[in-house]
């Protein structure tokens, strides 16, 4: 498990992103070089790294469901991911 101080911190720079995703579009295309640069570090998408929901893992995440390899074996086997049944041949 991350430490909450870990989450908060990409839960902050997604806010970040959001926030300026616009301002920086626009920056881009009219190519402001210098404006962009005035823009807070953490506002850049590039900076964000993807971490389970629940437990902030950073390794292992799985886009499609928002959380890490893990999580989701343990959820899945508990029957708590709906449409996700373990495979058996």
């Amino acid at each position: 498990m991350a430490k909450e101080s870990l989450k908060a911190r990409e839960r902050k720079r997604e806010r970040l992103v959001a926030k300026y995703a616009d301002k920086r579009a626009k920056l881009k295309a009219e190519g402001d070089w210098v404006g962009l640069d005035k823009l807070p570090k953490n506002s850049s998408p590039v900076r964000l790294h993807n971490r389970c929901k629940l437990t902030g893992r950073p390794k292992g995440y799985m886009r499609k469901f928002g959380i890490s390899r893990v999580t989701f074996r343990k959820m899945a086997s508990e029957g708590r991911i709906p449409g996700v049944t373990k495979a058996s041949w």
